[in-house]
C-alpha cells in the first residue's frame, strides 16, 4: 500500500524522508499542464517526467531516493508511485490530491485547472 500525504503534510513528510536521502517530487502531468501550474522546489528536488514515459526512463530514477509523486489530482501519481513500488522503489508516496490540493492547502498563486 502506497502512503498518501496530503500537501500541507508534505514538509513532514519532506524532513523524515532526508534519512533516506534527498527527496524528490516527481511530477508526472504532461507538458502543457506543467506550463499552466507548477510548484517550486523548496526543501526538495523537482523532477517532471510524464507518467506515460515512466517505465522507459526508469533508470533515470534512484531507487533509494524518497519520492513523492505529483499529478492533477492524484489518481495518475497514484499510479506511478504503485509502479514504482512495484520496481523496488522503497520510498514513494503520493501526494494525495495532487497539484489542485497543493494549490488550496500551500500556494494559492498556483492556478488551479
Amino acid at each position: 500500500m502506497i502512503a498518501q500525504v496530503r500537501p500541507k503534510d508534505l514538509a513532514q513528510w519532506l524532513r523524515d524522508a532526508r534519512a533516506h536521502g534527498e527527496p524528490m517530487v516527481l511530477d508526472v502531468r504532461e507538458p502543457h499542464e506543467l506550463q499552466t501550474a507548477s510548484v517550486t522546489a523548496d526543501g526538495f528536488t523537482l523532477r517532471a517526467i510524464p507518467m506515460g514515459t515512466i517505465p522507459p526512463r526508469l533508470a533515470e530514477l534512484d531507487p533509494q531516493q524518497p519520492i513523492a509523486c505529483l499529478c492533477h489530482h492524484g489518481a495518475r501519481s497514484q499510479q506511478v508511485a504503485n509502479f514504482l513500488h512495484s520496481h523496488g522503489f522503497e520510498h514513494v508516496v503520493n501526494i494525495a490530491g495532487g497539484i489542485h490540493a497543493w494549490s488550496d492547502e500551500l500556494d494559492p498563486s498556483i492556478a488551479r485547472y
